[in-house]
């Protein structure tokens, strides 16, 4: 009556008899015929790069994607899978520029950019459970692009996609910005130059303001010091090298700087006294059009690390911009989008940045500006596509100001039941409560290009929600370059 079952498992062929036992009943199709009719469970995969190869996580998120569509038959559900391909992006910008031995955007552009997209369209299903792989959505054609256009002209609408100037995550060797979320997947302890570094007042050239950095290639965009207006400072008096100098710093961080070195500690105030005091800039590269060089108020200043007087340079980081548009600071933009160093900062002009910090540290110390360098061990952000040092940089880019549903993102995510539950408020939760508007724009090539038409007269822009719409407008545009009414 039964099949006897032998003494000895063989847990693979029983594998490989039960999925052969699956495609010539076509058992996958049946549960979709049999549940026709019955309450709805929609699972669309979040879909994996099509030209990426498997690795051991695929085999984790593939578990989990097809165990809960199961259950859901088996509770009497109609349960539609349909697959997905992720065929846009950087992942595939990159094996296509592996394969033609690029390593910038420059050089995709005298390849040629069309060139260059039909060769990521060829390679995006190099790599190819139960879930419809027949009627899959493929990111790069023009129906799923148009879905993307609607969802953000729904944006538009209520103001929640927009262009502004702020200091985004970027990749130098992608050229390109990150999301927040991206960001996160490519942290790692990095040991970067720890730089103490003496500002000497206006009014008091035997005193100096003394600044700490762990990025001294951003000391030539330098135009503000940030100290907290509530934290108590001190003037101290200590040898060096024979005469007698005076350096401005932060109370609680005078034995963490000094360690058991005697100092004499001249005067106790509060930061707000040194609002307004007015330095002398160490580099003076790119001349300010605004007023610069002086002390600002800031309540982010903190005395865990550092001296508690914080260098600001606008350009190169998204607190240093806050400030600069309060205080009307100028933004020194001494780093082209490859990250080098721009031709009038004369003695690194073309140097990535990172790789002049031993040289900046150098030129200070030989001013005499460098009180001390050492190693600083921390975790920094990395490009998790290509591995390249994130810097952060000003651009244009554009936006969806997730920032603005914060609150009810972070109430939301409360009502869920996380597996594990830390999940609930560890990272995932950490990142909703410090979500920050979310940064849409790739600078590149094959992706999804932005339903939004720019006046280069007037910046007047109109955002389309349909392949229709967008050919209406540029109809309209060549008729008015044409001189058509």
């Amino acid at each position: 009556m039964f099949k006897s079952v032998s003494s000895k498992l063989n847990v693979t062929s029983m594998e490989e008899n039960v999925l052969k036992f699956w495609k010539q009943r076509e058992i996958f199709k049946k549960t979709l015929e049999q549940r026709e009719g019955q309450p709805e469970f929609v699972f669309y995969e979040g879909p994996p790069t099509a030209n990426g190869k498997p690795g051991v996580h695929h085999v984790l998120a593939r578990a989990f994607k097809d165990m809960f569509p199961r259950y859901k038959i088996m509770r009497g559900y109609h349960v539609s899978r349909r697959g997905g391909w992720d065929t846009h992006g950087l992942p595939v910008e990159i094996e296509v520029e592996k394969q033609l031995g690029f390593n910038s955007k420059h050089q995709i552009e005298e390849y040629g950019i069309d060139k260059f997209n039909e060769l990521c369209r060829k390679s995006v299903f190099t790599y190819a459970y139960w879930v419809d792989l027949q009627d899959a959505y493929v990111t790069y054609t023009n129906d799923y692009i148009e879905s993307v256009w609607w969802i953000l002209k729904n944006f538009w609408d209520k103001d929640l996609l927009f262009k502004g100037y702020k200091v985004v995550p970027y990749c130098p060797r992608c050229g390109t910005p990150l999301s927040d979320h991206e960001v996160a997947l490519g942290y790692e302890d990095a040991t970067d130059p720890s730089v103490f570094v003496r500002m000497p007042l206006v009014d008091k050239p035997d005193t100096s303001l003394l600044v700490w950095t762990t990025t001294p290639w951003t000391l030539p965009g330098n135009v503000a010091v940030v100290a907290h207006p509530d934290v108590d400072y001190v003037t101290i008096e200590r040898d060096n090298g024979g005469a007698k100098e005076k350096l401005i710093l932060a109370k609680a961080l005078v034995e963490k700087v000094f360690g058991e070195e005697k100092v004499k500690v001249l005067d106790i105030f509060k930061g707000k006294k040194l609002n307004g005091m007015k330095y002398q800039p160490l580099y003076t590269f790119l001349p300010p059009n605004k007023p610069a060089y002086f002390v600002v108020m800031g309540d982010y200043v903190t005395t865990e690390d550092g001296t508690g007087l914080v260098h600001t340079a606008p350009a190169f980081g998204q607190e240093d911009m806050e400030t600069g548009k309060k205080y009307g600071l100028p933004v020194l933009m001494t780093v082209l989008p490859d990250g080098t160093f721009i031709s009038e900062v004369t003695p690194w002009r073309g140097q990535f940045v990172k790789d002049a910090d031993p040289h900046i540290i150098e030129d200070l110390r030989a001013r005499g500006l460098l009180l001390k360098s050492e190693g600083y061990l921390h975790s920094y952000p990395f490009c998790w596509r290509c591995h390249t040092p994130l810097l952060y940089y000003a651009r244009d880019s554009w936006f969806i100001r997730t920032s603005a549903h914060r609150d009810r993102l972070v109430e939301l995510n409360n009502t869920i039941n996380w597996v594990p539950e830390h999940t609930k408020t560890g990272r995932f939760g950490n990142w909703l409560s410090n979500n920050i508007d979310w940064s849409l724009s790739r600078e590149r090539y094959w992706g999804t290009p932005l339903p939004v038409w720019e006046c280069e007269n007037c910046d007047f822009r109109e955002c389309v929600g349909s392949v229709e719409v967008s050919a209406s407008v540029r109809s309209r545009s060549s008729q008015k370059r044409l001189g058509a009414t």
